[in-house]
């Protein structure tokens, strides 16, 4: 690659090479010529080969002087990150394309090798490893549609005849539908991992979704969110219409009634301007907001939850049998307990509130252990 201080010496260069032999050819123009019948095709040609040749060896030569004098040093090690990412140019990395990422995580320490999401976590530890750096576990992310309103779920106010495309529907008075907050549903978002179902809602099939953020970019409405994978509880709505209004536009849109915010034993959920919210940094997953729903606008991601069962480490402190919420667990005072499966709703809370982890087998029994143990090693 040239400088542009370096393209313009070249073409400097070239021009005054174009312009000596130029007046080399029409020197002596003027005098005494001779005339001749015929023309010696043969010479003609033999000497017009000679300088073509001529030229082109000392223009040859000009252009390699040029790219070995002022040759910029490129690092082999970008050509091969360049090679392990998926060129996707989405995007996501933070960088305008693949080989600015490349550049970047070869030359700055602290960029981390693990910011190609498409190219996953082999593409992680290959850039990792040529770069000398630690690929860290990374938690994936989705895309997820934060509404439930499709055609038969949802009014519309007038009926759109135009060009197929939520970017051209918007522009017709923020589009067809009566919640000027839902997905109009016309596929814009739709790319490799997202298809449009029958009631015109996307689909995310979450093998496939990389998490590049390209239908989040893409969506005018702002209903599609990329978040972790675990955070599998949300708020499929983003409707600010006051309670009878929301009801009115869609059958399944979040009223703001504040039941999740009393049933949730982690304050996650929170009503603003007339929409719960789940902060999901404090929201456990426990899936009991879902089931207190009346419009069913809280969409639970893992519908069957395994049971919770007591392990030998029980020193029966009964902190499980007051958190809770069906009463699954029993047992006498600094003796084993016992969780009724039959009442077990596998929600985990029970399991995150035990005090000496004595609770395994929910769904979020590895990620407590796992905090419990780096716990204790910082203490220690």
């Amino acid at each position: 690659m040239f400088k542009a201080s370096v393209m313009k010496k070249t073409y400097l260069i070239t021009i005054l090479l174009v312009l000596f032999y130029a007046s080399a050819l029409y020197a002596g123009v003027g005098g005494g010529v001779e005339g001749k019948e015929k023309v010696d095709i043969v010479p003609l040609i033999k000497w017009t080969l000679v300088f073509l040749a001529g030229l082109g060896t000392v223009f040859g030569i000009s252009i390699a002087f040029a790219a070995k004098r002022f040759a910029v040093q490129v690092d082999p090690r970008v050509e091969q990150v360049l090679d392990c990412l998926a060129h996707a140019h989405c995007g996501a990395c933070g960088y305008a394309g693949c080989e600015q990422y490349a550049e970047a995580v070869v030359k700055n320490p602290d960029v981390s090798p693990n910011l190609c999401i498409p190219a996953g976590a082999k593409g992680a530890e290959a850039v990792a490893l040529i770069t000398g750096k630690k690929a860290e576990v990374t938690e994936p992310i989705f895309s997820r549609i934060m509404c439930q309103g499709g055609s038969s779920k949802s009014a519309k106010r007038f009926k759109y005849e135009g060009v197929q495309d939520c970017r051209a529907a918007v522009l017709a008075g923020g589009g067809d539908k009566s919640c000027i907050y839902g997905c109009l549903g016309y596929g814009t978002c739709s790319f490799g991992a997202i298809t449009m179902s029958e009631d015109n809602l996307p689909v995310v099939d979450i093998v496939k979704c990389t998490g590049c953020r390209k239908c989040e970019t893409a969506c005018p409405k702002k209903v599609i969110e990329v978040l972790p994978s675990s955070k599998a509880v949300l708020v499929s709505c983003h409707s600010k219409d006051k309670g009878g209004d929301t009801r009115k536009n869609c059958q399944v849109g979040c009223i703001a009634c504040g039941k999740c915010v009393k049933v949730c034993p982690f304050d996650a959920p929170k009503i603003g301007n007339n929409l719960s919210k789940i902060d999901i940094d404090r929201c456990r997953v426990c899936g009991l907001c879902a089931g207190v729903c009346p419009t069913k606008a809280i969409i639970d991601f893992i519908p069957q939850r395994p049971k919770a069962f007591v392990t030998d480490k029980c020193i029966g402190c009964q902190i499980c049998s007051k958190v809770c919420p069906v009463n699954a667990p029993s047992g006498e005072p600094k003796k084993k307990h016992a969780v009724d499966t039959n009442k077990c709703i596998g929600c985990g809370i029970c399991t995150a509130k035990c005090p000496v982890q004595a609770i395994d087998g929910t769904f979020n029994a590895a990620e407590v252990f796992r905090l419990a143990a780096a716990k204790k090693q910082k203490v220690a």
